[in-house]
Formats: structure tokens, C-alpha cells, sequence
């Protein structure tokens, strides 16, 4: 079956692409979520006025996230630690904790979108990205010293 993708839609398209999938994928799980709609002629005027209005939008979106990733390139955060023997740290920072300091500095940044693949266990600098918008992630600098 061809539909048009009215979304991104992983390992299968972008917004306006005419793609073939199986009928079931289509009925049972694309059609349904509004994730698509059946090819035909109606249909494709219908979606290409879609894609000029969603252009626009996320345009507007990625302009806002940019004037927020502005706000955030300078960034500091310092976690003072307890240290054991030879320097290891008692517990971690997350990105709960990350995103805790970020809210006392009056930034409002969802811990979801904190790029820590894993808590830092270790003294030092590290440099941490924040999924602000698909195009845009500024890292700010993250400091864990000695309490």
C-alpha cells in the first residue's frame, strides 16, 4: 500500500514522502495514529499544503530553541562531592541533579532532554548536552570537585 507520511516516521521517512509499507502496517498502526494518510490525488494536494504550514512552524520552533540554547551556551554548574579514597566519589550526578541546578539558575529543561548517557561517577569537567530542538544542542560545562 502507498501512503504519504503526514510525520517523521523512523526507519521509514520524513513528512511528505510517499513510501510503500505493508497494508496491515499501514491500517493497523500508521493510518490509525494519524501518522499517514492513503496516497491519492486529494490526499497529496492535501499534504502539500501541510508541509508549507509545518515548514513554518518548525521554523518558529527551531528560532525559539536557539534564542534558548543562546541563554545556555555559557552555563556553568558546579557539584561539590563527597570524596572516598583515592578520589572516588560517593554516589553520582545525574540528570535529575542537572536538571535541579538548572531550574535554581531559571532554566526549564525537561531531564529527559539532558544528553547523560550515564551518571558522572569521576572529579573534573565534563561537557554535557541538552536535546533542545532536533537541530539545536548546546553543552554546557558540568564541574564535580571535592566538598
Amino acid at each position: 500500500m502507498e501512503i504519504i507520511l503526514r510525520a517523521d516516521v523512523q526507519h521509514l521517512g520524513q513528512i511528505g514522502e510517499i513510501v510503500k509499507v505493508k497494508d496491515g502496517y499501514a491500517r493497523n498502526y500508521l493510518l490509525p495514529k494519524g501518522l499517514a494518510y492513503p496516497a491519492t490525488e486529494a490526499n497529496k494536494k492535501r499534504i502539500a499544503y501541510e508541509g508549507e504550514r509545518l515548514a513554518k512552524q518548525q521554523a518558529a520552533e527551531k528560532t525559539a530553541a536557539e534564542g534558548e540554547a543562546a541563554s545556555l551556551v555559557d552555563v556553568r554548574l558546579t557539584f561539590p562531592m563527597k570524596v572516598g579514597e583515592e578520589d572516588k566519589l560517593f554516589g553520582s550526578v545525574t540528570a535529575s541533579d542537572i536538571q535541579r541546578k538548572l531550574e535554581e539558575l531559571g532554566h526549564h529543561v525537561d531531564k529527559r532532554k539532558i544528553d547523560l548517557a550515564e551518571p558522572i561517577r569521576d572529579l573534573g569537567e565534563f561537557r554535557v548536552g541538552v536535546k533542545i530542538h532536533a537541530e539545536v544542542r548546546p553543552e554546557i560545562l558540568v564541574i564535580v570537585v571535592k566538598e
